[in-house]
């Protein structure tokens, strides 16, 4: 039965690596700029400026992308995917605790 199971196709298999790859990033970049701007000491604003918006786009951006990742694994291993999801979760609950810890 095994010899039935077509191996995922090369192009999919690089759309999925990279829809797995693209939450992370976003998250350090949403990191970086939280961080960045408790290093430059930017005081919190009563209106959100632009960093505020990027850290949002970036933070919301991932839902879609964590999607198509879903979408595209390929679930006959389900470890893999599973360990990358987790690995997405910790690193948007990163990001999101030092916005939490810097008060902004």
């Amino acid at each position: 039965m095994a010899s039935d199971i077509q191996p995922a196709h090369p192009g999919r298999q690089r759309l999925n690596r990279t829809f797995m790859v693209a939450p992370i990033v976003c998250s350090i970049l949403a990191l970086a700029l939280v961080l960045g701007n408790v290093a430059a000491h930017v005081p919190p604003q009563r209106d959100e400026g632009a960093a505020a918006h990027a850290f949002q786009l970036l933070i919301a951006g991932q839902v879609p992308l964590v999607m198509l990742f879903i979408a595209t694994a390929d679930w006959t291993r389900p470890a893999r995917p599973l360990l990358a999801m987790l690995v997405q979760a910790l690193a948007g609950l990163c990001a999101l605790g030092a916005l939490a810890w810097s008060g902004y």
